[in-house]
């Protein structure tokens, strides 16, 4: 009874270890380079723009509410 679970786990985990490796076989070249246009497109000015936007506010109009040019 022992040896049937012994020789049922290490089917498994070689049924486990042949799943992984065609997985990583399948990846082409071509995921590395499409995630690297993802993350340039992430940095790219019009990407950044609402951000940008968000952290500089709009510069406040020259006239004040009460007419005076005093701080």
């Amino acid at each position: 009874m022992n040896a049937g679970i012994v020789i049922l786990v290490a089917v498994a985990l070689a049924a486990l270890v042949l799943i992984v490796a065609a997985y990583l076989r399948r990846r082409t070249p071509d995921d590395h380079v499409d995630s690297f246009r993802r993350q340039i497109d992430a940095l790219s000015p019009q990407a950044r723009r609402p951000t940008i936007g968000k952290m500089n506010p709009p510069e406040p109009s020259p006239a004040d509410d009460d007419g005076d040019d005093a701080p």
